[in-house]
């Protein structure tokens, strides 16, 4: 659908939603996919190599898709209906309703209300990477398992000298840490939602890592067909209306002694296991 639009249609998303149709555009290496998946810890939302944790971040991913100017204190929800955006569309690109998918003109429409797509973005990586975690899609047999082994050396080797902790072009003054009452962020997806704890990666903002609380952090995925889900959207979109930030201190990445215990003892359960 985007190659078959002028510059003049691309230029009008783009003053719209910022970067983000690029994300048509982008061509994923399915070796590094599978390599990274490997390592990803469903428990916390992140990625574990060794001492090493990362994960992407909403700081990142606004800087990332130039949605800074779009109000990041609403949450996308999914509507009902989105006839509104769907004229729109139609009108611009001349195509007919059955060409496009409703959860995609659902994620617009709420742009179209300057409802940032970061949440919504980050929430369907984290629940996807999960995915691949519970039906072990990293452990199917490999065609070709040259370039995901060499993939996996270099993250299973990484070390803490050898991390870019954070971006030059992002330049956060405050973090989004918590909503409402949740000891984290909630993400509230297209497809389900789930959990998001930025103070687990405070290296990445060059700051001092603590341990943070993370209370139900491990239980709060959910798709938007289990039972009891419209409740748990309201809680959610509620918490949304009380966000927490705090002043990054950029001190470097740097650990408490607390934290350095706290990281011995903690049990993960992406740890790599040779031939899978």
């Amino acid at each position: 659908m985007w190659d078959q639009w002028d510059d003049e249609i691309k230029q009008l998303f783009y003053s719209s939603y910022g970067y983000l149709p690029f994300l048509l555009d982008v061509k994923v290496d399915k070796h590094l996919f599978r390599a990274l998946a490997q390592f990803w810890n469903p428990t916390y939302s992140f990625f574990t190599f060794g001492s090493v944790d990362l994960m992407p971040t909403v700081e990142e991913y606004t800087a990332l898709l130039r949605c800074s100017k779009i109000q990041v204190d609403k949450a996308y929800s999914r509507a009902a209906n989105v006839p509104t955006f769907l004229k729109k569309l139609m009108n611009i690109t001349w195509m007919t309703l059955g060409h496009v998918d409703e959860v995609v003109t659902d994620l617009f429409d709420r742009l179209d209300k300057e409802i940032t797509s970061v949440p919504a973005i980050l929430a369907e990586t984290f629940r996807s990477l999960n995915e691949c975690r519970r039906v072990e899609i990293v452990a199917i047999p490999r065609q070709d398992g040259v370039l995901e082994e060499r993939w996996i050396a270099i993250l299973q080797n990484l070390q803490e000298e050898d991390i870019e902790w954070r971006a030059p072009w992002m330049l956060p003054d405050e973090i989004l840490y918590r909503c409402g009452d949740f000891d984290w962020v909630p993400l509230l997806g297209i497809w389900g939602a789930i959990g998001y704890a930025p103070l687990l990666v405070l290296r990445q903002y060059r700051s001092r890592q603590f341990v943070p609380t993370t209370q139900g952090l491990a239980q709060s995925e959910f798709s938007y067909k289990c039972d009891g889900y419209k409740k748990k959207i309201q809680e959610m979109t509620n918490a949304w209306k009380q966000t927490r930030r705090m002043k990054r201190l950029a001190v470097g990445p740097s650990t408490t002694p607390e934290y350095i215990k706290w990281l011995g003892r903690r049990v993960n359960d992406n740890i790599y296991v040779p031939g899978q």
